[in-house]
């Protein structure tokens, strides 16, 4: 029989790229990693690792085996999650969540006193990743839910031992210097904005390709500055002639000066919560996504 720890082990070194690193996220050390790997080895009969440069990359029997254990992993939670369910019949332990920051600031945040209340025996563990490492953490089974978003409209890619919910839609709203004849209307369009100048998130976040969609028609307008804190976009909304389009959901407390307002056909991106099919039974996270998921939209 395969010793299910050092499979693990296997298929930590192939995710992270290094023993040192396997062995950190594992709790081990790099020696007992090793020791793990050469015993599966020994097991299976053939080698699994070869080095690479500074780390290590799987053999090509390695990465079939590492392929071929995601349904070995699946069934054991399955069933750990099926027996706490009929033991506990109440969520109780960690539960670990990794999130984008702005869906921890507006979407986890809020629910943390209800959680606890509810359920004073659950632990919550949150830690901020991007939605691509998030995807790839939560499939690995290095944490047991994501929060992630698409780009607007892109569906995301997970893989089918992933299930999800939609718990959130966000849009954009523009943050207009409350002296501008603008500021005045209930809602702007493109037509408005398109001869306006502009703070912008940096190229390659969300916020900047939903700026680039917003004219995908027209001419780009002119963008004086690019700031990726949207505090810092709003203070210099505040004090100089420029608008800056911002997520509902990231969007802080406007400060005088500045007033925000609704788009018509706004930019958005669905915020879903991810997690493995093999986890269905697990009442922490049936609670947390329970939680989650009648998440009410912010304001505009």
């Amino acid at each position: 029989m395969l010793d299910v720890v050092a499979l693990r082990a296997l298929q930590q070194v192939h995710v992270r790229g290094t023993l040192a690193r396997a062995a950190e996220s594992l709790g081990f050390t790099p020696s007992a990693v090793s020791q793990q790997i050469k015993r599966l080895e020994r097991q299976v009969g053939v080698t699994l690792i070869a080095p690479a440069g500074r780390g290590v990359v799987l053999t090509p029997a390695g990465r079939a085996l590492v392929d071929s254990s995601s349904d070995v992993f699946a069934t054991i939670e399955a069933a750990r999650n099926a027996a706490r369910s009929v033991a506990e019949g109440a969520a109780e332990g960690a539960v670990e969540i990794v999130a984008f920051s702005t869906a921890i600031r507006g979407l986890l945040a809020p629910v943390l006193q209800q959680l606890r209340r509810q359920h004073p025996r659950l632990e919550l563990r949150i830690c901020e990743e991007d939605p691509a490492r998030a995807l790839q953490l939560v499939d690995t089974g290095l944490t047991d839910i994501a929060i992630v978003h698409d780009a607007d409209g892109a569906p995301l890619s997970m893989s089918r031992s992933l299930r999800h919910t939609q718990i959130h839609v966000d849009v954009g709203d523009v943050a207009v210097p409350a002296a501008h004849p603008l500021a005045a209307s209930e809602s702007l369009s493109t037509g408005d904005l398109r001869d306006q100048v502009w703070v912008t998130s940096p190229p390659g976040t969300v916020c900047h390709d939903w700026f680039r969609h917003l004219f995908a028609w027209t001419d780009i307008p002119e963008v004086l500055h690019s700031a990726d804190d949207f505090s810092t976009q709003m203070a210099l909304v505040a004090e100089g002639d420029v608008f800056a389009l911002v997520p509902r959901l990231a969007r802080p407390q406007p400060p005088p000066g500045v007033v925000v307002l609704p788009l018509s056909g706004p930019p958005s991106r669905e915020v879903r919560a991810v997690w493995r099919s093999s986890s269905d039974a697990s009442p922490g996270i049936r609670a947390v996504i329970a939680a989650l998921a009648p998440a009410q939209p912010v304001a505009p």
